[in-house]
């Protein structure tokens, strides 16, 4: 197939007057919308701009490669444009590229391994060409911009020798432009540079020219070129490599070899590797090594916290019907002669059970991405601690579970324990065995064993009596500020011990009759209707997406488990940006709750959810404190989000 079959010329737009990369899609998108190419202009154009927060999609030579793969994309196809005026704000690759011709890569969400795919890839591949690029920047028509496009000089390659061979994987979010011309750069300056360079590509259409055999034995160094993790990285165990991102071989492909063969990363652990670490050169700072960790986690965690949202929300929205919403949950209804009620009894069980396991399938991965498999055993052990699990089964009452805080502690600390047994242990290749599968977990899990024994559990305990302490001591401050106080504590750490205790507290007092519990069940809603709430409008307030996709997923959990008052749905935004998302929850919990009290709304009963709202006194007044504590979360979250995104960019 020829690329011009990938195009036409109602795609190919000369002299656009734009000032902008946004403007410049959008009359690329209309183009392909105008072609029959896509179903909806704006679920496609999101998804561009979606791929453009990842990584530059500007290159050099005043050219740029937007791409984006959507459902809404009904069959694979490109448009170009070329500028009347170069622009010099497209984020690029080279700070001085002024972004001249574009290409805009429309790929099927569902389309892989697909011949269409393949096109694309070879176009990707050709534009690595300056002189390629040079004629289709000349061409006077769209009809003669087509004919140049699949007119490619054949290079006749002299044989070389070759005393080094660097093999190398390349992968970028969607697959198909960065990922071939980051290869297609690692092997021109390989044979620049009397270097062997092998590349796979892991990509849109699989993996492609993978590396296998006797070349992973032959192998000096490697170069993981990814912006996505690379599979079966195992491959290269006792390698040396380098990690970098998908676009920088587009412009530093030669230092990025010679820092492969004579400064790397480190070496490439696996089970099967004699000498498993050995690091030196330039590693990611630290700070950026523990956010990938927490993402990593986070991505495993979220599927754990749909499901289990699920299975609770079907169990209570089912038996709202029948007036059991909040006591299906009653041993009693396990064994009820009514079928319908056993089932939601225990869907309502499973679905607090599989919460159980958040914490621990968190700390696992967040482990697993600093230390690799030797990683997760202790990290899931740490999360397990986290949820409280050890008190159910060393059958202690009361026990305080140390939540998100400890889950993060642990996780890290699982992590980095690991990765350091990992390094420095060194054993006989006939011992070696023993090292991932006895000695690093023994060691690692009896670490989490004393570090949650001596530190997290007691902190925590005693944050706990200390707050105790605090809100008891403010019962006689008035109702402002002891609303504020058990606002703020109920929405610090979402159903974790602090939440627990303000809980505890604050029951006791509406039971005696001494403070209803309004600033209570107004805190446990308004966080994660408001962060749910983000992720649904930061388009519509800031003209983009501010939420990442795993966000944006636990963004739409968060909003349905804050109605019927789970608020966990919310965590997965605190473990990614504890410091903006918890001063944000708290301050939105008090704006909410004194506002719904000062207003006058009073609720004595423990029922947050909405079904608990027609009992609220004066429901008017408690449902402008909702709206106010919401929109505060809301607002404040994309605002601060917008700020970092932009000054990161700059």
């Amino acid at each position: 197939m020829e690329l011009r079959q990938m195009t036409d010329e109602q795609l190919v737009i000369f002299d656009i007057e734009s000032n902008t990369k946004q403007e410049v899609l959008e009359t690329m998108v209309d183009a392909l919308f105008q072609q029959d190419v896509l179903t909806s202009k704006e679920e496609f154009l999101q998804a561009v701009l979606e791929r453009e927060e990842i990584s530059p999609t500007g290159l050099e030579a005043g050219l740029a490669i937007p791409h984006g793969k959507s459902k809404a994309v009904k069959k694979a196809k490109f448009a170009v444009a070329r500028l009347r005026n170069s622009l010099d704000t497209w984020e690029s690759i080279d700070p001085m590229n002024k972004v001249q011709l574009v290409f805009l890569l429309a790929i099927p969400d569902s389309e892989a391994g697909s011949t269409h795919l393949s096109v694309l890839s070879e176009l990707s591949t050709r534009l690595m060409d300056k002189g390629y690029i040079d004629n289709l920047m000349n061409a006077s028509s769209p009809s003669e911009f087509l004919t140049l496009l699949d007119q490619k000089e054949d290079v006749i390659e002299t044989p070389q020798e070759y005393t080094k061979t660097v093999l190398a994987i390349t992968a970028c979010a969607a697959g198909i432009a960065h990922t071939y011309m980051s290869a297609e750069a690692l092997e021109k300056a390989g044979r620049e540079l009397g270097v062997r360079v092998l590349t796979e590509k892991q990509g849109a259409n699989g993996i492609e020219d993978e590396h296998r055999g006797a070349i992973l034995k032959e192998a000096d160094a490697v170069v993981f070129a990814t912006d996505i993790a690379p599979k079966n990285k195992e491959r290269f165990a006792g390698k040396p490599y380098v990690q970098t991102r998908v676009a920088e071989p587009l412009k530093h492909a030669k230092d990025i070899i010679n820092r492969a063969l004579t400064n790397p990363d480190g070496t490439v652990t696996g089970d099967s590797s004699e000498d498993e670490v050995s690091s030196s050169g330039s590693k990611q700072g630290l700070m950026s090594e523990i956010t990938q960790a927490v993402m990593t986690g986070i991505s495993y965690m979220i599927p754990v916290l749909v499901a289990a949202g699920l299975m609770m929300g079907i169990a209570k929205l089912a038996a709202m019907p029948l007036g059991l919403v909040d006591t299906i949950n009653d041993i009693k209804y396990a064994t009820s002669s009514n079928e319908l009620l056993v089932i939601l009894h225990h869907l309502d069980k499973f679905g607090g059970m599989i919460f159980k396991f958040m914490y621990p399938i968190f700390g696992a991965f967040v482990a697993y991405a600093i230390a690799d498999r030797v990683g997760l055993v202790s990290g899931f052990i740490g999360g397990v601690f986290a949820a409280g699990l050890h008190y159910t089964f060393w059958g202690i009452e009361g026990g305080i579970p140390s939540g998100f805080l400890g889950a993060l502690i642990l996780g890290l600390t699982a992590g980095y324990v690991s990765k350091f047994l990992n390094e420095k242990i060194k054993l006989n290749k006939n011992l070696i065995a023993m090292k991932p599968m006895l000695i690093i977990p023994a060691i690692s899990v009896l670490t989490i064993f004393f570090l949650n024994f001596y530190i997290v559990d007691p902190v925590f305990g005693g944050l706990n009596a200390l707050l105790s302490d605090w809100i008891t001591a403010a019962q006689g401050a008035g109702n402002v500020v002891l609303a504020s106080i058990i606002a703020a504590a109920t929405a610090f750490d979402l159903g974790g011990p602090i939440n627990k205790a303000a809980g505890a507290i604050a029951i006791g007092l509406a039971a005696d009759q001494i403070y209803p519990l309004t600033a209570r069940v107004l805190a446990i809603v308004i966080p994660p209707i408001g962060l749910g709430l983000a992720t649904v409008i930061d388009k519509y307030v800031v003209g983009r997406r501010v939420f990442d996709a795993n966000l944006r997923v636990a963004g739409n959990t968060s909003l349905l488990l804050g109605f019927i008052a789970i608020s966990e749905g919310a965590i997965p935004f605190m473990l990614r940006n504890p410091l903006i998302t918890i001063p944000i929850n708290i301050i939105g919990a008090i704006l909410g709750s004194v506002t719904a009290v000062v207003l006058g709304a009073v609720q004595w009963y423990p029922l947050p959810a909405v079904w608990g709202w027609p009992l609220v006194e004066n429901i008017w007044a408690y449902l402008i404190g909702l709206a106010v504590g919401v929109l505060f979360i809301a607002f404040a979250n994309i605002f601060i989000r917008f700020a970092i995104l932009k000054k990161n960019e700059k």
